[in-house]
């Protein structure tokens, strides 16, 4: 007889059933911890140092586009946290650990040079300060909105319509209103590159392991 892992709990990531997502819940929820009780002025320069800027970009742009997703804007109380928890794990039930690492990390790195390689050309053309290329940008929400616009792809019509939806009015709400256009434009941008790639996820993956087809958590 297969075990299942009471439904509510499979909302949830575990070490078996979606490692990709609860060893990154793991990673996310030390950084966050750090960033809360350790001195400010280290964190401050930690966040620096992993800012996706365009001055950062253009002198180490794989360590800064690694270090910037170690980290949650906003804390774990964030909304992108809680998006994070739930997106990812049911994405990674549906596609398994190497796509949905694939989606969080292709999101995250096509969104961030599709808005921060433009800053750069706006300052060497005048259109901005040269404090522009200085930008603090870091965290994960390039990441979930290209995982939302994935899982998207893969649920029934019927729940599939209204999270695209939802998540729609409230990327394009915050650019309209937005005070930081670019991260804004981002997100609307890297939940559109996740939809796109929803279509391929859909193509059958190789067989489970049997921990994970019985179910186990």
């Amino acid at each position: 007889m297969r075990r299942r892992c009471p439904r509510p709990w499979r909302l949830l990531p575990g070490p078996l059933s979606t490692p990709f997502t609860f060893a990154y819940t793991l990673l996310l929820t030390a950084t966050s911890i750090f960033a809360e009780h350790a001195d400010p002025e280290l964190v401050h320069a930690l966040l620096r140092g992993s800012s996706t800027d365009v001055e950062h970009l253009a002198h180490a742009p794989l360590r800064v586009l690694v270090a910037s997703a170690l980290w949650i804007a906003g804390g774990l109380t964030s909304a992108y946290a809680v998006a994070f928890l739930f997106v990812l794990t049911a994405l990674e039930r549906r596609a398994g650990a190497l796509r949905t690492a694939a989606v969080f990390f292709g999101g995250h790195t096509l969104a961030t040079l599709a808005t921060e390689l433009p800053v750069g050309a706006a300052v060497a053309l005048g259109h901005l300060p040269a404090a522009s290329l200085q930008r603090l940008d870091y965290g994960i929400s390039f990441g979930v909105m290209a995982c939302t616009g994935a899982l998207a792809g893969l649920l029934p019509a019927w729940a599939r319509w209204p999270l695209l939806m939802g998540v729609t009015w409230f990327a394009v709400n915050n650019l309209l209103v937005s005070e930081d256009p670019v991260s804004d434009s981002g997100h609307l941008l890297a939940l559109i590159l996740g939809t796109l790639a929803g279509p391929l996820l859909r193509r059958p993956r190789g067989p489970r392991p049997a921990a994970i087809v019985s179910g186990r958590c």
